[in-house]
Parts: structure tokens; sequence; C-alpha cells
């Protein structure tokens, strides 16, 4: 009964944690993402989306070049060619293009790195902030965030999304939150469903980057559980038989 109620409540916490995740502070749920490290084609198409807007101005520091092209089945001249415009050697760390003191300068403050950010903020998190820009004149970049108002970081994906307007709607407190509305100012280069897919791509290498060996570490905790049940079964079957002719 005891070994019952501890699973309930474990179970009733993990739900309210998974809950408090998935919900920003007016109630609006976040999309999740649904994303996938062991697609090994999104990671390298993330890859891609990752250096040509992200490492202008963010750093990935914690990985290597090297490290990328041998988890992404990418030879030294596919890396050198597609991915490292910031490093020198396979063996760099992915740097940004851009000082410190300039960004401080420009945007107020120095954009961090963003090796371990899937696993600070929760992908799901990321892939509804990188969606939720919006044009913002009372702003110094012209763009907010639906997820983080006034964030510093300009809206990267304009040309991809397309300009929107935050339509304010009047709302009934007592009701349940309503998704925003947004007005197309100019059009993007993709569509709706496309650009979905492109910052799921990003938020995938986001994922990856933050632990690279996270499939390895999966597989291995497979087989370690089923090595334990394995014993389990055993230990079991060696106490009845030591313990047969006990009464």
């Amino acid at each position: 009964m005891m070994f019952r109620m501890i699973v309930l409540v474990l179970g009733l916490a993990t739900a309210a944690s998974a809950i408090a995740q998935h919900a920003v502070g007016d109630g609006t749920m976040l999309e999740p993402v649904n994303n996938d490290v062991s697609d090994v084609a999104s990671l390298q198409r993330g890859a891609k989306y990752f250096v040509n807007y992200c490492l202008g101005c963010h750093s990935a520091q914690y990985i290597r070049y090297e490290r990328i092209g041998e988890d992404l089945g990418l030879t030294g001249d596919q890396l050198a060619e597609n991915l490292m415009f910031t490093g020198d050697s396979v063996f760099d760390p992915m740097g940004n293009a851009m000082r410190a003191a300039d960004a401080v300068r420009w945007f107020g403050v120095a954009p961090p790195d963003l090796s371990l950010i899937a696993r600070s903020r929760d992908t799901d998190y990321l892939y509804n902030f990188l969606r939720g820009f919006y044009a913002d004149e009372s702003t110094p970049t012209g763009a907010n965030n639906l997820w983080l108002a006034n964030t510093a970081m300009p809206n990267v994906f304009w040309e991809l999304q397309g300009v929107r307007r935050l339509v304010a709607e009047e709302h009934d407190p007592a009701a349940a939150p309503t998704p925003p509305h947004f007005e197309i100012v100019r059009p993007g280069a993709l569509g709706v469903a496309e650009f979905d897919a492109v910052v799921r791509d990003i938020v995938n290498f986001l994922d990856y980057i933050g632990e690279p060996m996270q499939l390895e570490r999966r597989a291995l905790g497979i087989r370690v559980i089923a090595f334990l049940l394995i014993f389990l079964v055993i230990s079991y079957m060696l106490k009845r038989e030591i313990w047969k002719d006990v009464h």
C-alpha cells in the first residue's frame, strides 16, 4: 500500500512539473516540438541553419566541429565548406563571429553561449520562442517576442517567416486563454509549415549539442535495465531453490 502511494505521489509530481514547464505566465500552453535527435538528416539541416542564422552572434563553445562531423556523418571537407566559418581546425569549438564588447554596444547584452540552452530552457520553449517574433517599433531592434517580452535578440528569421504584427484582442479573464493572433505585414520566403520545420531542425541541433552522447546513454540505460531484470529473475529462482526446504 505504501509503495503504491509513493508511486502515485511521484507520478502526480512529475505531471505537475511537466504542465508547469509547458505553460507561460498567462496560461498559454507551449506547442510541443517533437524533435528527434536520432534523425541525422534533421541534425544536418539544423547545423546548417544554426551556422547561418545563429553563429554570427551566439557561440557553442562546448562542442567541437570534429564531434559534429563524426556524429552527423560529415567529412572534413564538408565541415570546412559548409560549417566551419568561425574555426580554423576541426578541433576548434564553435565560436561566434561577434566580439562581446560589440554585442553589448549594439544590443545592450552579450548573446549567451547556446551549447546548453536546450537543457536549461527546454526544447519546447526554444521552439516556441524562435517562432514567436513579431514587429514592435517600440523596441531597439524593431521586434519583440511573445514568449520573452522585450528580448534583446532581433528577429533573424524575418526573411523566412515574414514580418508579423501582434493583434491585441479583448479577453475575458474568466475564460480559458486563447492563442495569440498575428497579422501578416510582409510575407516570408517560407510557408508556416516550412518555417516550423526549419525551427524544429534548429532546436533538434541545439538538443543534440546539449548532450551529444544522449543516444548512447539511452542505449546503455536500456541494456543496464535488461541486465538488472535478468539478474532479478535469476536471484528470485536462486532464493526459491535455497529456501525450498525451510518452513
